[in-house]
């Protein structure tokens, strides 16, 4: 009975050549006896193998779909038909554990640099109307010494004993399979290709030293909290005197004591009396960067919200402002004298309401009261 390769790859039959190649790179890196000690592993790679040379293979492929079986007896194939034999696919075996074909090259001793962030606390007067702030950053530079060379002057970078210059060494390991030769990066030069016998007595070798400086960042108006700015080349120098990368500076706005703020409007609440918001009153509202009289209505109900348009923060993009909304909270009095609570009830009675008084039998509360019990 023919095997199932697809069974065995776990891939569908109208599966490309890329999607067999993945499936099997990453079989390959799960079962591989060098890195899988179980017994059971080398029987499960070998048929992983030889399923990768059939679906590989378009002639042997297609064999398999007419339900034959290239790799049995008679099947025309073999373990050791074919072009390759049972090396078909050895070269997907390295690039499955190595990361690629063939040699790899040195690394370079220049690399670009790492980006950077550092927060920022602004107030909200700040945030939105924007500010040039000082900030410190404890980054790398450029060493001086050397100019990012790492070596010590009138010294060179010495081609290494061990590599030969290749940054990497090879090793030869015996499997069932046979000889498979693997690369890894070189010990002795940790992988550059060169060595620096004199390195720079000030960056020991890496072309770069950790330093404070100070500069100043300018934070545009209308910025939000939790925002970045992005400062180009301003983050750390690379290894080798590398490119610089970028310093981002994230935004965090202060709680402010008056204003709440959302998104571009601003939000804050203002108590006026019970006899204010009954009367009308005309309030100066001081706003952050300017005061402003609102007036309040007669009649006006407790949790009434007044706007203010063009108060509140300036647009990060484009031109306007948001809206400043004064929330009123109509303060009830808690505490009457005698003359103040007569004049209360004398107003009520004006108006028809009745006032309940608790002191007294037969008032409202009773009556409620009587009402429930059926009186």
């Amino acid at each position: 009975m023919a095997k199932d390769y697809y069974g065995i790859l776990g891939v569908p039959k109208d599966a490309d050549a890329d999607d067999i190649k993945r499936a099997y790179r990453k079989l390959a890196r799960q079962y591989h006896p060098d890195v899988n000690p179980d017994p059971a592993a080398a029987e499960k790679f070998k048929d992983i193998n030889n399923a990768y040379e059939v679906l590989s293979d378009d002639q042997k492929r297609r064999m398999v779909d007419l339900g034959g079986d290239p790799l049995a007896p008679g099947g025309g194939g073999g373990a050791g038909g074919g072009p390759g034999g049972p090396f078909v696919g050895f070269q997907d075996i390295m690039d499955a554990f190595f990361g690629g074909s063939g040699s790899r090259g040195p690394r370079p001793r220049t690399r670009p640099g790492a980006d950077a962030i550092l927060r920022l606390d602004l107030d909200l007067f700040e945030t939105a109307f924007g500010v040039e702030a000082p900030i410190t950053v404890d980054t790398a530079v450029l060493c001086t010494t050397c100019s990012g060379a790492g070596t010590a002057a009138g010294t060179h970078p010495k081609t290494c004993d061990t590599c030969g210059g290749r940054g990497e060494v090879q090793s030869v390991q015996r499997t069932f399979l046979g000889q498979v030769v693997s690369s890894r990066p070189c010990a002795a030069c940790q992988g550059f290709g060169t060595t620096l016998p004199h390195p720079c007595p000030t960056c020991a070798g890496d072309g770069r030293v950790r330093t404070r400086r100070s500069l100043t960042v300018k934070i545009p108006a209308g910025v939000e909290d939790g925002m970045r700015i992005r400062l180009a080349g301003q983050g750390e120098v690379g290894p080798g005197g590398g490119p610089s990368g970028d310093l981002y500076v994230e935004i965090h706005e202060r709680p402010h004591d008056v204003y709440a703020r959302k998104g571009d409007d601003l939000h804050c609440k203002v108590t006026v009396p019970m006899t204010a918001a009954a009367l009308g009153t005309r309030l100066t509202i001081k706003t952050l960067d300017s005061e402003e009289q609102l007036e309040v209505k007669p009649g006006t109900q407790p949790n009434s919200t007044l706007r203010i348009r063009g108060k509140g923060v300036p647009h990060l993009r484009g031109s306007g402002r948001g809206d400043l909304f004064v929330h009123l909270d109509v303060r009830t009095p808690t505490r009457l004298d005698g003359d103040q609570e007569r004049l209360l009830r004398d107003f009520a009675r004006a108006r028809g309401e009745e006032v309940a008084e608790l002191s007294k039998q037969g008032g409202f509360f009773s009556r409620v009261r009587d009402a429930f019990n059926g009186h």
